[in-house]
C-alpha cells in the first residue's frame, strides 16, 4: 500500500505541507488534503495514515497558540464532539466513503447557508450562536465526521466563526480543541486496524514536511487581515464541502 510511484510521493508530500499549514495558518485548507490522501491510498486506510500527521501539526499549533484559546468554546463542545466519535466510530464498520463523503458535504454547505444567513436575519444574529442546539449540533457533527473522515475542520470553523473570535484565539480554541480530540481518536483508529506499524513507518517520512508546513501557516497568519481571515475560511469550507461530492 505504501509502495508509491514519484507521482503520488509529491501528492502525500503536499498535503502533508497543507496540514501543517492548516493547523497554525489557515484552519480551512486542511479539508483539501483529504481526498488528496484518499486518491493515492485507500480511502478508508488514509484516515488512519492521516491522523497521526494531525498530531504532530495539532501539538506545534498548541506551544504556539497555548495563550489564545478561548476555553469556554472547547468545553461547550467537547461533551457532544466526544459522543460524535463513538457515534463515527460505530458508523464506521457500517458505512463507506461514498455513502460518507456526500453526508459530510451537505451538512458542512447547509450549516454554511445558515452561517452566511445569520448577519441578515436579527433572531439568527443575536440568539444562534447561545443555542444550546447549535454547540450541541455541531459538536456531535464535528465528532462523527472527524472520525469518520477527518474531516471536522469546516464544521469547527463555522462554530467558531458564528463565535466572532479574533484570528488568534480562533486558531489556538481550534489549535487546543482538535489536540484533544484527534489524540481521543487514536485507540479507536487501532483497534479499527486503521493504525499500525506500516502506516506509523510511513508517518514518518512524512513528518517533517508537517513541520514545514506549520513554519509556513505561521507566515500566513502573521501577514493575513481579520477580513481577508474570515473570508478565506468561508471559501476554503465551501471548497472542501463541494469536493465531498467528487
Amino acid at each position: 500500500m505504501f509502495d508509491l510511484t514519484p507521482i503520488q510521493w509529491v501528492l502525500v508530500g503536499f498535503s502533508a505541507v497543507v496540514i501543517g499549514i492548516s493547523k497554525t495558518g489557515l484552519p480551512g485548507v486542511g479539508i483539501l488534503a483529504i481526498p488528496l490522501f484518499a486518491a493515492v491510498l485507500p480511502a478508508r486506510a488514509s484516515t488512519g495514515v492521516v491522523l497521526p500527521m494531525l498530531l504532530v501539526a495539532d501539538v506545534v499549533a498548541v506551544a504556539w497558540y497555548r495563550h489564545h484559546a478561548a476555553w469556554r468554546h472547547v468545553w461547550r463542545l467537547l461533551p457532544w464532539a466526544v459522543a460524535g466519535v463513538l457515534l463515527g466510530y460505530l458508523a464506521l464498520g457500517r458505512m463507506n466513503d461514498r455513502q460518507i463523503r456526500p453526508l459530510i458535504g451537505a451538512i458542512v454547505l447547509a450549516m454554511l447557508g445558515l452561517n452566511l444567513l445569520r448577519p441578515r436575519v436579527p433572531w439568527l444574529e443575536q440568539q444562534m450562536p447561545r443555542c444550546w442546539w447549535f454547540a450541541a449540533g455541531l459538536g456531535l457533527l464535528a465528532g462523527g465526521t472527524t472520525m469518520l473522515a477527518n474531516a471536522a475542520g469546516p464544521i469547527m470553523i463555522l462554530y467558531l466563526l458564528a463565535m466572532g473570535l479574533p484570528k488568534t484565539a480562533f486558531i489556538g480554541t481550534a489549535a487546543w480543541y482538535f489536540l484533544i480530540m484527534n489524540a481521543l481518536k487514536v485507540p479507536f483508529s487501532a483497534h479499527l486496524g486503521l493504525i499500525h506499524a506500516e502506516s506509523l513507518l510511513f508517518n514518518l517520512k512524512l513528518v517533517p514536511l508537517v513541520l514545514v508546513g506549520t513554519g509556513l501557516g505561521l507566515l500566513i497568519m502573521r501577514r493575513i487581515p481579520q477580513k481577508l481571515f474570515e473570508a478565506a475560511m468561508q471559501i476554503l469550507t465551501a471548497a472542501g464541502a463541494v469536493h465531498l461530492f467528487l
